[in-house]
């Protein structure tokens, strides 16, 4: 009997799409090129000495690395205040899907929020991926985590994926920087998601105990006296 008891995200296309558009990907695998090739330590200039880099960083590198990438369908031409790319999806079938890989909100839908600019349209990613969550669990669909490089922001959502699970989501995103021009290649994640455990919760906050102070108290000893702590003895 098998022991594997992970827990699967089904994703699915349409049949006319198998094998002309990117498939999802661990988030692990989609670690950008910045990451993997910055310094592991820097000299600082205030402590005057070699310190980690955020590459060392557990919490940093395990929020980029967490569920699935969405990718972008095609390449995106971005030149002169316009986007435009080329293409050669097949007519929508049953179900029909969106031939374009991005679409446009009016900027009316965004009125009241700090995104919002008198007659600047806002991106909409499609996803042409539909997303299937085990039972009880929702899914996290939020801009790639850390990934201040792009010149986009996609906005967050939580969908109920275990119940919404045989239609698309797509990802409204704000392009924030105006100054890019080039090309957005193909593949280029336009969206982490996370599942999330649908749970009750409440929040205690109370002062320490003495108990709770002597525990902090040690374990920020070993932290100074063991930089590496963290990463050998607290990650899952």
């Amino acid at each position: 009997m098998s022991t594997n008891n992970k827990l699967t995200l089904k994703f699915r296309c349409p049949t006319e799409l198998d094998g002309l558009i990117p498939a999802p990907i661990p988030a692990a695998q989609g670690v950008p090129d910045w990451l993997k090739s910055m310094p592991a330590t820097a000299f600082s200039s205030i402590n005057l000495h070699d310190e980690d880099t955020i590459k060392r960083c557990p919490p940093f590198v395990d929020a980029m690395t967490c569920g699935f990438l969405l990718p972008l369908v095609c390449d995106l031409k971005v030149e002169a205040g316009e986007i435009t790319w080329d293409q050669d999806l097949p007519p929508g079938g049953t179900p029909e899907f969106p031939r374009s890989p991005i679409g446009f909100h009016d900027p009316g839908q965004v009125t009241g929020t700090p995104l919002f600019e008198e007659g600047r349209f806002f991106l909409k990613f499609h996803n042409l991926w539909t997303v299937e969550a085990p039972e009880g669990y929702a899914i996290y669909f939020t801009h790639p985590v850390n990934r201040f490089d792009l010149p986009f922001t996609t906005l967050s959502g939580l969908v109920n994926s275990d119940l919404y699970a045989d239609n698309w989501v797509h990802f409204p995103a704000y392009w924030h920087d105006r100054n890019f021009r080039g090309v957005l290649p193909k593949g280029t994640p336009i969206a982490q998601c996370i599942p999330v455990k649908r749970d009750d919760w409440t929040a205690q906050a109370s002062p320490f105990t003495a108990e709770d102070a002597k525990r902090v108290g040690e374990l920020r000893t070993e932290l100074r006296r063991q930089p590496n702590l963290y990463r050998r003895n607290f990650r899952a």
